[in-house]
């Protein structure tokens, strides 16, 4: 379809679409924005919203994955493919919703860690992606916002975080069921037992 540009976004002026703005230099980061249109309201201002910032390092070891599985899925709609290029590559709005999950999974993520990130987003489908997407930028959409709710969810999903663990204090021995019970919760809270 001709009407369609870089990866799947339409081509045309004031309809919603996300972006993806690389810059020239080498080690500048990566921004997402989801770019809403005008929403059908000619006479309304478009808005854009920056969704993702990403490290350089870190886009250069998401990215391929990200573009082959968007090529592979435009293909089979006859569509031509997409690649990254500095400046301005537009998405069609439900792959952008997908590259933003990949996205926010892996901008606090060690390098190592984004293979596995990005096998585990392979592995979604594409309709779990955007229900992800959803439920992140519901409460955390914005790229300042990287520190909250879903968006660290999503990082613990994929990346197969083994480092965050609940610590408690071991639970006290109670004393056999014969024998009266002499203390009560609070006392082992005071003692700094719980």
């Amino acid at each position: 379809m001709s009407d369609l540009i870089d990866f799947g976004a339409p081509s045309k002026f004031g309809s919603h679409h996300f972006f993806v703005e690389i810059p020239v230099g080498p080690r500048d980061a990566i921004s997402i924005l989801e770019d809403f249109g005008f929403e059908g309201d000619v006479n309304q201002r478009e808005k854009t919203e920056l969704r993702a910032l990403v490290a350089r390092e870190l886009w250069t070891r998401i990215r391929d994955d990200a573009r082959r599985d968007f090529n592979l899925r435009l293909k089979e709609k006859k569509h031509k493919p997409g690649s990254w290029n500095a400046g301005k590559t537009k998405l069609d709005r439900f792959l952008g919703k997908e590259l933003c999950v990949l996205a926010w999974a892996a901008e606090h993520a060690s390098p190592d860690e984004c293979p596995i990130i990005c096998q585990k987003w392979l592995a979604l489908r594409p309709e779990e992606r955007w229900w992800l997407y959803a439920k992140t930028a519901a409460g955390a959409g914005k790229a300042d916002q990287g520190q909250r709710g879903w968006r660290k969810a999503l990082y613990c999903a994929l990346s197969d975080a083994t480092g965050i663990t609940l610590r408690r204090k071991a639970i006290p021995k109670l004393k056999s069921s014969a024998e009266p019970i002499e203390s009560t919760l609070f006392d082992f809270i005071e003692k700094g037992e719980i």
